[in-house]
C-alpha cells in the first residue's frame, strides 16, 4: 500500500476528528467548561443522518445542509438546558449536566433506532478514483472536502466578522466583554449551536465508515479530548493538530508491516489497533510530561 494512500486516509479520518475536537474548544473557550456530551452529539449527527437517509433517499451531501440546520437547534436545546440555568455555579455543575444531556440523548437513540450498528449514506457514493498512484474512494475525498469546508467557514466567521470578534473577545475575557456592551449569554448559545453542527457534520462523515450506535458517543468524546490535551487546552489549531495525529496512529501505525514486509510476523500482537491505541495513549502522556500545555498552548506565568 503506498504511503500517500495511507496520509490520504489520516487526512480524511483526522479532519472528521478535527470536526468534533473544534467544537468542544469553542465551547471550552466559551464557558471555561468541558461540554461532556460533545461525543454524544456526534452519535446524534450520526443517527440523524441515517433517519434522514431513511426519509428522503438522498445522498449524505445532500443531507448536510439539513443535519447541521437541526443540530444546531440541538445546540441551543443543550445550551439552554444544561448552561445558561447554572451559568453562575462553578464549571463542575456545567459538567454533570453535560453529561446528563448525553446520556438522555443515548436512550433516546436507543429507543427510536435500536442497538445494532447503522450506516449513514455516503457521500457522493461508493465509487473510487485513481490518481498519482492512489486508488481513493470518493468517501474519503469527499470527507476532506466538506470537512475543508467547515473548518474554512468557522476560520472566516472568527476572523472576518463581528459575530466572530465578539466570540474572541468573550473567551478572552467575559466581564470585559459585557462591560462592552456584548450579549454574552446569546453569544453562547450560539457557540454551543455551532458546536453541535460541528458534531453533527463529523457524526455523518463517521457514521457511514464506521456505523453508529447509541453508545459509539463516548469513543469520540475521548478522542476530542485527548486532541484538545495534544494539541494545547483552548487552542483552536492545537485541536485540528491533535485530531490528525490521533488518525495517524489509527491509520499508520496498525500499517507499518506493509509498508515494512519484514514486520509482518508480528503484525497481530505489534501492530493492532490495540497497541496503536497503547502507543497513543503513551504519546499523550509523553507530551503532558515534557510540554503540559500541549503542542500549541502557550505556558501560563505568573507574576513573581
Amino acid at each position: 500500500m503506498p504511503i500517500s494512500q495511507l496520509l490520504l486516509g489520516v487526512l480524511a479520518l483526522g479532519a472528521a476528528y478535527a470536526l468534533i475536537a473544534l467544537g468542544f474548544v469553542l465551547i471550552l473557550n466559551a464557558t471555561g467548561a468541558v461540554n461532556f456530551s460533545q461525543g454524544d452529539l456526534v452519535m446524534a449527527g450520526g443517527f440523524g443522518a441515517v433517519a434522514l437517509g431513511q426519509a428522503l433517499h438522498w445522498t449524505g451531501l445532500a443531507l448536510l445542509p439539513a443535519l447541521l440546520v437541526g443540530m444546531a437547534a440541538l445546540g441551543v436545546v443543550l445550551a439552554v438546558l444544561t448552561y445558561l440555568p447554572l451559568r453562575r455555579r462553578p464549571p463542575e455543575a456545567v459538567f454533570i449536566s453535560t453529561i446528563a444531556f448525553g446520556i438522555i440523548l443515548q436512550n433516546l437513540a436507543n429507543r427510536l433506532f435500536g442497538a445494532e450498528p447503522l450506516a449513514a449514506p455516503s457521500l457522493l457514493g461508493a465509487g473510487r478514483v485513481r490518481f498519482a498512484g492512489v486508488n481513493a474512494s470518493l468517501q474519503s475525498l469527499a470527507t476532506i472536502g466538506v470537512a475543508a469546508l467547515l473548518i474554512v467557514a468557522l476560520h472566516v466567521m472568527f476572523t472576518h466578522t463581528q459575530t466572530g470578534r465578539r466570540l474572541r473577545a468573550m473567551a478572552q475575557d467575559r466581564d470585559v466583554a459585557l462591560a462592552m456592551g456584548i450579549p454574552v449569554d446569546r453569544m453562547v448559545v450560539g457557540t454551543f449551536a455551532v458546536a453541535a453542527a460541528l458534531a453533527g457534520g463529523a457524526g455523518l462523515l463517521l457514521s457511514n465508515v464506521f456505523f453508529v450506535t447509541p453508545t459509539s458517543g463516548g469513543e469520540y468524546m475521548v478522542k476530542a479530548y485527548i486532541a484538545v490535551v495534544i494539541g494545547g487546552w483552548g487552542s483552536i489549531a492545537g485541536a485540528v493538530a491533535g485530531a490528525l495525529l490521533i488518525a495517524a496512529f489509527e491509520v499508520i501505525y496498525p500499517s507499518i508491516p506493509l509498508l515494512v514486509p519484514a514486520l509482518l510476523p508480528w503484525s497481530d500482537t505489534a501492530f493492532s489497533q490495540t497497541t496503536s491505541t497503547i502507543m497513543l495513549d503513551a504519546a499523550v502522556l509523553l507530551i503532558l510530561m515534557l510540554r503540559p500545555q500541549g503542542l500549541f498552548g502557550e505556558r501560563v506565568r505568573q507574576r513573581p
